[in-house]
């Protein structure tokens, strides 16, 4: 890509606006421009008996840290980002899977002492409680945030017309993304998806583009490659 061209960042705020400082480090132009947003719930965080706490989302740690100020608990995180955002936010022993939620499953199996408490989302896209439960680990777990869609501006919309690339991070958006294609079709549109599955509802569009690891800094070395 050319330095300078545009890049719409559709996850949610914030943390589209940390993906937009670092899109623009490397020298493009970022669109903020969320197709879903985040609204935190009034949840009941119980920690009575809990060992470990397990974040599948950096959402999912903003949302918990608004409702508690618990911070001594070990953390297991999907991967590099949420594990950014639990440190950021004062937890001290926090533990990256580095993939998916299946390998987070695998970390929190293989270190995990006790009931692990998951935090995330009212709708998530995998069941990290349930397959925690399967492999013997016992676990429960609490809705902390949902998340909402939205429609891209028009501004956004009419620069379909022209060559733009887009950064998708969930299937979700992925699906919200391919809803609004249907009625405004973008030859010229080029999708950046950070799994197999955030694509899979793109697959119609010319250029669809997968990282090899669900990680953000893979996501973006698409941009250079």
């Amino acid at each position: 890509m050319d330095a300078g061209a545009p890049v719409w960042i559709t996850r949610a705020r914030p943390g589209a606006l940390a993906t937009a400082e670092r899109v623009r480090a490397l020298g493009f132009e970022a669109i903020v421009d969320p197709l879903l947003a985040v609204e935190i719930l009034d949840a009941e965080i119980d920690l009575s008996h809990i060992a470990a706490l397990a974040f599948t989302s950096a959402n999912g740690v903003e949302a918990f840290a608004r409702l508690s100020d618990a911070r001594g608990l070990p953390v297991f995180a999907v991967g590099r980002a949420t594990a950014r955002a639990a440190e950021g936010q004062g937890f001290a022993f926090v533990s990256s899977a580095d993939g998916d939620v299946e390998d987070l499953c695998d970390l929190i199996a293989a270190g995990a002492a006790g009931i692990v408490l998951w935090a995330g989302a009212k709708e998530p896209a995998g069941d990290l409680v349930g397959m925690l439960r399967g492999c013997g680990v016992m676990a429960k777990g609490v809705s902390v945030y949902e998340t909402l869609e939205r429609a891209p501006s028009e501004e956004t919309l009419a620069r379909l017309g022209a060559p733009l690339t887009t950064l998708v991070h969930s299937p979700r958006a992925a699906r919200v993304l391919a809803a609004h294609l249907r009625e405004r079709p973008a030859p010229n549109l080029r999708a950046l998806c950070l799994s197999e599955a955030v694509a899979a509802p793109l697959s119609g569009l010319a250029s669809v583009t997968f990282t090899p690891r669900p990680d953000e800094s893979a996501l973006l070395d698409l941009l250079t490659a």
